[in-house]
């Protein structure tokens, strides 16, 4: 796949269509690959890893609002799990139990769940989707009867992973959120003052935890509190859009990880890494299904938390800071922030929490002290390198305060309860069958 089709820029545009009618079975190529079709661009590659990619593509291409790319990224992984493991039978299901028709091929199979998942969330793509999908099965070796059990096979349970979530809360439009005005209450954000985004994330039917509460942390420290005191000097010290303390480079991290979503980023580090390993199938689908469900429910948890506490942001608690009856703080009406504040409450933040499921993952699968480059999907030159998961977090959280959009509290919480969302994940779900597989 050519690099260059990830170079356009994940814009911040909301993407709430509902879900289409499911695809019909496209008509199977033959077993020559499509001309013009590239070979893969991973050494390690194969067809869960090609989807994957491709499903970044489509994402990039749609503009997919980076909270709901979580969605959209669980769908692909949670489909082609299901598809490849109704065939091999190693794990538990996530959510489709049957068992695949003998003889199907697994590989046929997640090529059709991927595209059918891909294809029903961005219809617009078709050809692209189409073309993709041509190349991929005709790449395929087995042919003939194996060939179309697979793809029947994909697709069914694709159509079951679109229909179960189908009613999960992504498409509910409750009315605008536009929180309160006491002391502590988040509101409308500068310059644009929009509603909050996605609040009905907060109640949204998770993946694999019990429910979007299950890991709810604590709440932000009270406005008259020492931490809240000491949260609120570094975040307007290091925050400000015209900070003397912070250095370049941090300046340029924080605009760094500001650009480049939790889906994108950790989905292309886990792509890079399992490049070098000699994985099979299965453990592919695996590893980046366990990633992807980590991911969308620490979003759903953070979000219950975001519209539970309701908490301020910098920008408001700094303009404000004469009302908060904390006798160490000092207003500053005109105060703000290097990045643009996202348009939902600050406790916790989401890309800690998003961050630090995924890490938590590929730490647990790759080792902590892992050397790896995470990439801009505005621009592949534009690179952070870190000798392990725990020192990414790190700078996660600290381009998030010194952005000046977040607290320090809300990116500590976040990395804790995505930690934990990520554990129970890895503990409940997709467990392996004794005795069945390789």
């Amino acid at each position: 796949m050519s690099s260059t089709m990830i170079l356009r820029c994940l814009t911040a545009a909301v993407a709430l269509a509902a879900l289409g009618v499911i695809a019909p079975l496209a008509p199977l190529p033959s077993a020559k690959a499509a001309p013009g079709a590239s070979p893969l661009s991973l050494a390690g590659a194969d067809e869960v890893t090609e989807w994957h990619e491709h499903m970044l593509v489509a994402l990039i291409t749609a503009g997919v609002n980076p909270i709901v790319s979580t969605r959209d990224a669980a769908l692909v992984s949670t489909a082609v799990f299901d598809a490849v493991n109704g065939i091999e039978r190693r794990y538990e299901p996530i959510h489709v139990s049957a068992e695949a028709p003998r003889g199907a091929s697994k590989r046929a199979a997640a090529v059709q769940a991927a595209y059918v998942i891909l294809v029903t969330r961005f219809p617009a793509q078709a050809a692209v989707l189409e073309a993709k999908r041509t190349a991929s099965l005709g790449a395929i070796a087995d042919g003939g009867n194996s060939l179309e059990r697979g793809v029947e096979w994909g697709q069914e349970v694709a159509e079951a992973i679109l229909e179960w979530r189908s009613t999960d809360g992504f498409s509910s439009a409750p009315p605008a959120y536009l929180g309160g005005s006491d002391p502590g209450d988040w509101r409308p954000t500068p310059p644009a003052f929009a509603a909050g985004l996605l609040p009905q994330w907060a109640t949204m039917a998770p993946w694999g935890i019990v429910s979007a509460d299950q890991f709810r942390p604590s709440g932000p420290p009270s406005l008259n509190s020492d931490q809240y005191l000491e949260d609120f000097n570094e975040v307007k010290a290091m925050g400000s859009l015209g900070s003397t303390l912070r250095t370049a480079e941090q300046s340029d991290f924080c605009r760094f990880w500001q650009t480049s979503t939790p889906t994108f980023l950790w989905n292309r580090v886990a792509l890079d890494l399992i490049a070098d390993t000699d994985n099979e199938l299965s453990d592919n689908a695996h590893l980046l299904a366990t990633m992807n469900l980590a991911i969308a429910d620490a979003i759903i948890s953070c979000w219950d938390a975001k519209y539970f506490y309701e908490f301020w942001r910098p920008v408001t608690a700094i303009r404000l800071a004469d009302t908060d009856g904390n006798d160490g703080t000092t207003l500053d009406t005109s105060w703000t922030p290097l990045l643009v504040t996202p348009p939902f409450p600050e406790h916790t933040s989401g890309h800690s929490s998003a961050s630090s499921a995924a890490a938590a993952v590929l730490a647990d699968y790759f080792g902590d002290d892992t050397s790896f480059t995470v990439k801009s999907h505005t621009n592949l030159s534009w690179v952070r390198d870190f000798s392990s998961f725990t020192s990414a977090l790190a700078e996660v959280a600290d381009a998030r305060v010194f952005a000046g959009i977040h607290f320090r509290t809300a990116c500590d919480v976040g990395v804790v309860a995505g930690n934990e969302v990520a554990a129970y994940i890895m503990e409940n779900l997709m467990g392996r069958l004794h005795g069945k597989g390789n």
